[in-house]
């Protein structure tokens, strides 16, 4: 993809992003056309992992909020028809069904659960045109019908958080220390991502909360990176989802150790980052991160 395809592409991802009920959210039938699957597919895929998916991540567009919706889709009327399509049925003029929203957060699991290539590379650059979006706001906030809570957060805190984003965005170097607020789904997770792609020989992740999640990740790895993940226990679902993952991109070591609290991050055994989150819950309530002394390193690998 070209420079400016890949401009037009996070354009029209912006494009699909409406505010309601104090959420940015995406139509269920704009993500499945950008993973490639059918609506039904992807909602029976939610479905299946109700757990992942509270209110905060998915949620059902009612009737009354079809207005509001419809007013900030300003693309075309094509794009208007297609939604009153999803709302009304050719039947006796009665709905067919009401379509799912996904927060930044629900946008963020979908690609988790629907476990595929297409899922992954596609989540990657929504991830990207999310952190032009933020940038967007802060430029062009009046735009916008609505302002929700996390946007105003971080539109409020700009000028404090301002040199973390410089440094996250750089190619050249990552922060040694920072705070995320509530609401940073995607700047967490390209902190994360940023600091996994340093990596030249292994890494080592301590987390007793990890899960699939993590993997995304660890796509990003350059080939012959050794991985260990400490955690104090592997379900068998994790387990599936680690063998799965071996088998088409490289082995995972995983050691059961419950003498760790904190979540921390090793890189090439030259580097540690402790984590306030689990890499599960990067970006959900406000927390800090920051680099250790080689002191504390030395410490951390006697205990992993």
């Amino acid at each position: 993809m070209s420079k400016d395809e890949l401009v037009k592409f996070e354009e029209s991802i912006r494009d699909r992003i409406y505010s309601i009920r104090g959420y940015q959210v995406m139509l269920d039938s704009d993500l499945a056309e950008l993973y490639g699957v059918e609506v039904r597919v992807l909602n029976q895929a939610v479905k299946r992992n109700q757990e992942r998916f509270p209110d905060e991540f998915c949620f059902q567009l009612i009737i009354s909020e079809v207005p509001e919706l419809r007013s900030q889709i300003v693309i075309s009327n094509k794009a208007k028809n297609s939604l009153r399509s999803q709302m009304i049925s050719t039947k006796k003029g009665g709905r067919r069904f009401q379509p799912y929203l996904f927060t930044q957060e629900g946008v963020a699991m979908l690609s988790a659960v629907l476990r595929s290539d297409t899922a992954v590379k596609m989540s990657i650059k929504i991830m990207k045109a999310f952190i032009e979006m933020r940038k967007f706001i802060q430029a062009n906030g009046q735009i916008f019908q609505r302002l929700d809570r996390v946007e105003l957060k971080q539109i409020e805190t700009d000028k404090r958080i301002d040199q973390v984003f410089e440094i996250m965005e750089s190619k050249d170097r990552i922060p040694d220390q920072g705070i995320f607020f509530e609401g940073q789904i995607f700047d967490a997770y390209n902190f994360v991502s940023d600091l996994f792609r340093k990596a030249e020989k292994s890494i080592v992740i301590a987390d007793n909360y990890i899960d699939d999640t993590v993997l995304i990740h660890l796509t990003k790895l350059k080939a012959g990176a050794q991985i260990k993940i400490v955690t104090k226990s592997v379900s068998d679902q994790f387990r599936l989802d680690l063998k799965k993952f071996g088998e088409q991109y490289f082995p995972i070591e995983v050691k059961v150790s419950k003498v760790i609290h904190d979540r921390f991050i090793i890189i090439d055994g030259e580097v540690l980052y402790h984590l306030g989150a689990s890499l599960n819950d990067l970006g959900k309530k406000l927390f800090g991160f920051t680099k250790m002394d080689r002191s504390a390193l030395m410490l951390m690998q006697d205990n992993l």
